[in-house]
C-alpha cells in the first residue's frame, strides 16, 4: 500500500489540506480560499496545483493511496454536495467524481463535521469514546454524531445536521439553509457577528465595538473586545453560550452522548463561551441526564482534526 493519503477540509471560508501518513502524522499542510473562484472547476484546478506542489516538495509523488474530503453537506454515499449552504457554487456538486478525475486516485467524501469527528475519535479528545457528538463552530455550525463507535449517516447520508435544529420558532433569524431560527444563525462565527450588530443597533450602552464599521464586525472583534473587558461584548458571548447550552441539553436526550466536543474558531473563546454554555446546559438538562455529558474542547490543532478525519477516509477510498 502507498504510504500517504491526502486529507482535505473544505470550509465555508478556507480549504485546508495536508499529506498524512499511516500513523496520523500530518507531514505537510497548506490552504486556499474556498470562495475565490466563481466556477467549481477553477477551484478544483487551484487545489490540484497546490496539492501537487505539496506532494512534490515532500517526496510523495506516486505515494498517495487516496484522498479523503470533508465538505459542507457532502454525502458519504453519493459523493456529491447536495446543498452547500456556505459555498458559492450551484449544487449538486459532483465532488468525488471531479477529484477522482483530476487526481487519478481513489476519493471518498463526507460532511466536514463528520470528518472532524472521525479525526477526534482517532487522534484527539474522543479517543476511547464510543458515544459522542462533535460540534464544529466555524462559518456555520456542523455536527458529527458517533453512536457505538460509528458515525451516523442516516439512510440518505445526511444525518447529523444539528446546526439546523430550530432554536427560535417565532421571528427567528434567516439561516443560509432557507429556514429561520436555526442554531447556526446564532452560534456560528457569523451568528456572533449578527448578534453584535443587533445589540449595537437596539441598545445604547458604550462599547469598543462602536468604534468599528458595524457591517465589518467579526466574531474575532467581539472576542477581542470581551477580553479587553467590554461589557456589551461579554453579553454577546453570554447570549451565544445560553443558546448553545440549550441546544446541547436538547441533543442529549437524543443519543445520551458521553461528551460533546467543540471544535473551530469560536471554541477557542474559552470561558467567555464555556461558562454561559455550561450554566445553560445544566439549567435546561432533563433530570436523568444532569451532570452526565462532558463538554470538551478539541485536542487537535485547528486544521488538523478535519484534515486527519478526512485523511482517515482516504485509506478506505475506492
Amino acid at each position: 500500500m502507498k504510504p500517504y493519503v491526502i486529507g482535505i477540509d473544505m470550509g465555508g471560508t478556507n480549504t485546508v489540506f495536508g499529506i498524512v501518513d499511516a500513523r496520523g502524522a500530518v507531514i505537510a499542510s497548506s490552504s486556499i480560499k474556498t470562495g475565490k473562484h466563481a466556477k467549481f472547476a477553477d477551484y478544483v484546478d487551484e487545489l490540484y496545483a497546490e496539492i501537487t506542489k505539496l506532494i512534490e516538495q515532500n517526496d510523495a509523488v506516486d505515494k498517495i493511496h487516496g484522498i479523503g474530503i470533508g465538505a459542507p453537506n457532502a454525502n458519504y454515499y453519493t459523493g456529491e454536495i447536495a446543498d452547500g449552504v456556505n459555498l458559492p457554487w450551484p449544487t449538486p456538486i459532483p465532488l468525488v467524481e471531479e477529484f477522482r478525475n483530476k487526481f487519478g486516485v481513489p476519493v471518498t467524501a463526507t460532511n466536514d463535521a463528520n470528518a472532524a469527528a472521525i479525526g477526534e475519535m482517532t487522534y484527539g479528545a474522543a479517543r476511547g469514546l464510543k458515544d459522542f457528538i462533535m460540534i464544529t463552530l466555524g462559518t456555520g455550525v456542523g455536527s458529527g454524531i458517533v453512536i457505538n463507535g460509528q458515525v451516523v449517516y442516516g439512510h440518505d447520508g445526511f444525518a447529523g445536521e444539528l446546526g439546523h435544529v430550530i432554536m427560535k420558532r417565532n421571528n427567528g433569524r434567516l439561516c443560509g439553509c432557507g429556514r429561520t431560527g436555526c442554531l447556526e444563525a446564532y452560534c456560528s462565527a457569523n451568528g456572533v457577528a449578527r448578534t453584535a450588530r443587533e445589540f449595537l443597533e437596539t441598545r445604547n450602552e458604550p462599547s469598543l465595538l462602536r468604534n468599528m464599521d458595524i457591517e465589518d464586525i467579526t466574531s474575532k472583534d467581539v472576542y477581542d473586545a470581551a477580553t479587553a473587558g467590554d461589557a456589551l461584548a461579554k453579553e454577546i458571548f453570554d447570549y451565544t453560550g445560553n443558546i448553545l447550552g440549550q441546544a446541547l441539553a436538547d441533543m442529549t436526550v437524543f443519543s445520551s452522548p458521553e461528551a460533546f466536543i467543540l471544535f473551530g474558531g469560536l471554541a477557542k473563546s474559552g470561558e467567555l463561551l464555556m461558562r454561559p454554555l455550561r450554566e445553560s446546559m445544566n439549567r435546561n438538562m432533563m433530570a436523568i441526564f444532569k451532570g452526565k455529558p462532558k463538554v470538551l474542547l478539541s485536542e487537535l490543532k485547528e486544521a488538523d482534526a478535519a484534515i486527519l478525519g478526512a485523511s482517515a477516509l482516504g485509506w478506505e477510498a475506492k
